[in-house]
């Protein structure tokens, strides 16, 4: 059977085989402007999200981390390239074709929250599928709320909760649908660290117990360990990867592509 780091050294940095595949993406190239002041974010990028394994992407700031991740979850136009979630090329999508892709296929977690300050826990976990016309399956709403220890704070609104607490709703609200992948974009980043390390304990347990996929951008060494696989970018490229990562592992790593500066 061959070992991570056999398949990275055999498919090159970011691939991964062809089976079993949440997304992938082939040449993806993003240029911001045109012409001598064009800013190249992301340059001829393969890249393989494997299903049910939480990946993380780490790198310098202005590395293209979270451009990746956009033209990945169709929240941002390539400028060339193909990237596909499962068997669907989302490049050649219209918008109103992606806003469906995202609403029903695709779970979004952010440093933010965005949760609606009006409406409840349970309201904010629904309101996606809400709106959508969609009901949620009991059973599986249920066992979300549960395995993010939700029960006791569903009819309290955003105010009244904690940022661990409000970022576990956002959590639930991302995983509701049972979407076929779920992006991460610095959840832990306005978090305390005890806060942070709950978050990142639910995300390894939805990838776990749940069977979810979860991509996640962050500059934190310690919660991308918490990963399956780190994938770094530098220049617009991924220049390396990391299976079974540590966070000594990761800052040591952070420090060659980021001149000594592991922050990313």
């Amino acid at each position: 059977m061959s070992t991570p780091d056999a398949v990275a050294a055999q498919h090159g940095p970011g691939r991964a085989p062809d089976g079993g595949l949440a997304a992938r993406a082939r040449a993806l190239t993003k240029a911001y402007g045109s012409g001598e002041t064009a800013v190249i974010a992301l340059d001829a990028v393969d890249v393989d999200i494997a299903r049910g394994r939480f990946t993380a992407v780490m790198g310098p700031s202005g590395s293209g981390k979270s451009t990746l991740m956009h033209c990945l979850a169709g929240l941002d136009t390539v400028t060339a390239g193909e990237v596909w979630l499962g068997d669907t090329e989302i490049t050649g999508l219209r918008d109103r074709e992606l806003t469906r892709l995202r609403r029903d296929r695709i779970g979004f977690m952010f440093q933010s929250f965005n949760l609606v300050p009006t409406l409840t826990a349970a309201e904010n976990i629904t309101l996606p599928m809400a709106i959508a016309g969609r009901r949620p399956d009991g059973g599986w709403l249920d066992q979300v709320i549960d395995t993010l220890g939700l029960r006791d704070r569903l009819a309290h609104r955003p105010a009244q909760l904690s940022g661990g607490q409000q970022q576990r709703v956002a959590c639930a609200r991302a995983l509701l649908s049972r979407p076929e992948l779920v992006f991460a974009d610095e959840p832990t980043g306005n978090l305390d660290s005890r806060a942070g390390l709950e978050v990142l304990g639910f995300l390894r347990g939805a990838v776990d117990d749940l069977g979810q996929t979860v991509v996640m951008v962050t500059h934190d060494p310690g919660a991308a360990a918490r990963a399956d696989l780190v994938l770094f970018l530098a220049d617009g490229r991924i220049v390396d990867e990391m299976a079974r990562p540590t966070a000594d592992a990761v800052l040591e790593r952070m420090r060659v592509f980021s001149g000594g500066n592991p922050r990313c």
